[in-house]
C-alpha cells in the first residue's frame, strides 16, 4: 500500500489489495492523544475491538489509557472526556504496545482517518520507544467510501458516515477510542454491505483513491 499526500487537502491512496474480504477477520482500532499533529503529540489511549463473520464482538476488546510525557491540554480534556487525572496509574506505551499487537495478530486493520492521523502518530511513537511498527495491512474507511462513491467531493467525517447510513451511536460514547472503535465498526460493516451488493469480493485499488483530509478545527 502507498499513501501519497498531493495537496495540504488530499491525498491517494493505491496498492491496496485484500481478497475475499467477507471472510477475513478485521481488528477495528482507534487513538486518543494530546493533540492532533501526529508529528508531536502523544498516544493517550488506545481502543479495538474484534470483527468475525460479519459481527462485531463486543466481548473481544481491547481499551487502554496510555501515560504520556506531556500533559493533555484543557481543551483536549473537555473534548475527548480524557483527563489528565485519568493517565496518573496508566502504563506506558512501551509497557502495554505488546498487547495491543497480540490483540491484533493476524487481522487486517480497520481504522477512520488512519491513514492520516493513527498511522502516522503510532510510527513516531514506534520511532521514540523503538518499537516494532504495525505490519498488518490497514483498511481505512474514509478511502474505502470514496472508492464507492467518488462523485462524492467533501471531506468523509465520521458523522457524514453515520448520517449517510443511519448508523446509530447513541449508546457510544464519541471521542473515546473504544466507543469510536465499535463505531468504526459499525461504519465499516455497512460499507462492506455496499461491496457485496456490488459483487465485489475483492478490494483492489487498481487506479489510485482520492481521499480529502480532514481539516484541523482549533480546540479553545
Amino acid at each position: 500500500m502507498e499513501i501519497k499526500t498531493i495537496s495540504d487537502t488530499e491525498y491517494v491512496v493505491s496498492g491496496v489489495s485484500i481478497t475475499n474480504i467477507s471472510e477475513q477477520r478485521f481488528c477495528v482500532f482507534d487513538f486518543e492523544a494530546t493533540g492532533i499533529n501526529h508529528e508531536t503529540e502523544h498516544i493517550t489511549q488506545i481502543g479495538a475491538v474484534i470483527i468475525e463473520n460479519g459481527v462485531i464482538l463486543e466481548n473481544k476488546t481491547f481499551n487502554s489509557y496510555i501515560k504520556s510525557p506531556k500533559p493533555i491540554p484543557e481543551a483536549v480534556e473537555r473534548y475527548t472526556g480524557i483527563y489528565n487525572s485519568f493517565l496518573e496509574d496508566a502504563p506506558n506505551l512501551k509497557d502495554k504496545y505488546n498487547d495491543f499487537l497480540e490483540f491484533a495478530k493476524d487481522c487486517i486493520l480497520i481504522t477512520h482517518a488512519g491513514y492520516e492521523f493513527d498511522l502516522p502518530l503510532l510510527s513516531n511513537e514506534c520511532r521514540r520507544y523503538n518499537l516494532p511498527m504495525l505490519t498488518n495491512p490497514c483498511l481505512d474507511t474514509k478511502a474505502l467510501f470514496s472508492y464507492l462513491h467518488p462523485e462524492i467531493k467533501g471531506i468523509i467525517w465520521t458523522d457524514y458516515l453515520i448520517k449517510y447510513y443511519n448508523i446509530n451511536d447513541k449508546d457510544l460514547r464519541r471521542h473515546d477510542a473504544l466507543g469510536d472503535s465499535i463505531l468504526i465498526g459499525r461504519i465499516f460493516l455497512r460499507i462492506l454491505e455496499e461491496f457485496q451488493a456490488r459483487a465485489i469480493n475483492d478490494i483492489e485499488f487498481i487506479d489510485p483513491v482520492l481521499v480529502k483530509r480532514f481539516k484541523v478545527i482549533p480546540m479553545v
